[in-house]
């Protein structure tokens, strides 16, 4: 039997840096979607960037499934990839 897999796809973004930003994720498992975004007035990009990950992960309720999460984030990606 194949694991369960969530699916997270993340994207944070700020006008002015800092300045008012934003983050959304979607996470996608077992046929369900769900969506979180939050609205921060005096942030920075890179920040929103990461929230949207951590944000996805702690509202995670199961365990043992695979969880995949895509980003446009460099600093995201090089984060999880390099250990950061």
């Amino acid at each position: 039997m194949a694991n369960k897999k969530i699916e997270i796809y993340t994207d944070g973004a700020c006008s002015g840096n800092p300045g008012q930003g934003a983050f959304c994720s979607v996470l996608t498992f077992d046929g369900h979607r769900k969506e979180i975004i939050e609205k921060y007035k005096n942030t920075t990009n890179s920040r929103m960037e990461l929230l949207g990950v951590v944000a996805a992960l702690e509202s995670l309720k199961v365990d043992g499934w695979d969880v995949i999460i895509y980003s446009d984030s460099k600093y995201v990606v090089d984060s999880v990839e390099k250990g950061w």
